[in-house]
């Protein structure tokens, strides 16, 4: 993508997608660090493409060209990195703690810290929903989880925001940010060895030591794709449905009451606003057709999932924001065996926080016009600055 290409998906995503996804089912694209790519972008393409085992995530099937984060091997080893049998031994052994009943379990606390921080919002008065809400609400939930002390996750957040979007005028900031998190995560993981709790790291760090079914390149790793997954996806999705349902304040009431209601607000989100535009990319193991279009074996491949969300082939009136609509499927949280782990808690975090906010405060409305994140990556929100009505 050329300057003009980028400045012109950074400033409306959507539009920009629409008219790559109108002339043509693949694209070659360049990125802004200079990686070539092939681009997907209709719901089916994207959707197969999610589960077809010949786009690997493992890099020794790329041909070159790739740059991409550069991430030392103990950060490098997890599960974005890995295809099958590897994918799946690792993810057996958190999954437990991700599915549905178990993150159930979590309600009440995550509950708790969301009235505690309500309770430190004033009405009628400016706040910024990032910062003072979504943000240590994820962090707490992660923290539970994981057995962290919220500076910890606070620190790990900075460094994580700064892989996202590296400050421009700052071209070694990504590099200091990587280093940072590989020296926090090798120090946690000393201290959970020497004080081991019934948290979910150290039940990590048992299967480590005691099972021997994690190298430790592959535990620092997947402790690194856990606490950021973790407190990412939450934080997005709480602050990007909020902001759509601001945006229809005759929304906002079915909303508060109405829990079937609330759910599919966060369902639509995930399909209207997704935050990870784009998945983890893949490399084709073989040569791929898509429509006339054929992609070379060793490729780098990335799939819209912003794009396949709003295909007019599959989505009625796929621009407008509704809660009542047909059947309008999305890939919001991925699909196949890479689906995203963690949605259950995300869902479960989105739906108390939006819940328990409308809840006190009816009529939130926008105090200043949120400006997005600085990335073709993630379609998120540094700040959301609300005025809340009681």
């Amino acid at each position: 993508m050329t300057t003009t290409a980028i400045d012109a998906l950074l400033a409306d995503p959507h539009d920009f997608y629409a008219k790559l996804r109108e002339s043509g089912p693949a694209h070659r694209v360049t990125l802004p660090d200079g990686s070539p790519v092939w681009l997907l972008t209709r719901y089916e393409d994207v959707r197969a493409a999610l589960a077809d085992p010949r786009l690997s995530l493992d890099k020794r099937n790329s041909t070159g060209g790739w740059a991409g984060f550069s991430l030392p091997p103990r950060l490098d080893a997890n599960l974005l990195n890995m295809d099958a049998p590897d994918h799946s031994r690792i993810r057996r052994l958190v999954a437990p703690a991700f599915t549905p009943r178990r993150v159930e379990a979590l309600r009440p606390g995550i509950e708790r810290t969301a009235n505690d921080l309500l309770d430190r919002l004033a009405a009628d008065a400016g706040t910024d929903l990032v910062a003072e809400y979504a943000t240590p609400l994820s962090v707490a939930a992660i923290c539970d989880l994981l057995g962290l002390a919220d500076a910890d996750v606070d620190r790990m957040r900075a460094w994580t925001n700064t892989l996202l979007s590296p400050p421009p005028d700052d071209p070694k900031a990504a590099a200091r940010a990587v280093m940072a998190i590989e020296q926090f995560l090798v120090e946690l993981i000393r201290r959970k060895r020497e004080e081991p709790a019934g948290d979910l790291l150290s039940t990590m760090i048992t299967a480590r030591d005691e099972g021997d079914r994690l190298s430790e390149e592959e535990l620092t790793s997947l402790a690194f794709l856990t606490i950021f997954a973790g407190y990412e996806n939450s934080i997005n999705l709480i602050a990007n449905c909020v902001l759509a349902l601001v945006r229809h304040p005759d929304l906002l009431d079915g909303v508060r009451t109405d829990a079937e209601l609330r759910r599919a607000a966060i369902d639509e989100t995930l399909r209207h606003e997704p935050a990870a535009q784009l998945s983890i990319r893949r490399f084709a193991r073989e040569d791929l057709t898509y429509g006339a279009v054929t992609v070379p074996a060793g490729a780098t491949v990335l799939l819209s999932l912003a794009a396949a969300n709003r295909d007019p082939s599959v989505v009625e009136a796929p621009d407008e924001f509704r809660l009542r609509r047909p059947s309008a499927p999305h890939l919001g949280l991925g699909y196949g065996p890479h689906h995203c782990l963690g949605a259950a808690l995300a869902v479960l975090e989105a739906d108390v926080a939006v819940g328990e906010l409308l809840r006190r405060f009816p009529r939130p409305i926008l105090a200043e016009p949120p400006v997005w994140r600085r990335s073709f990556r993630s379609r998120s929100l540094p700040a959301l600055h609300l005025t809340l009505k009681s």
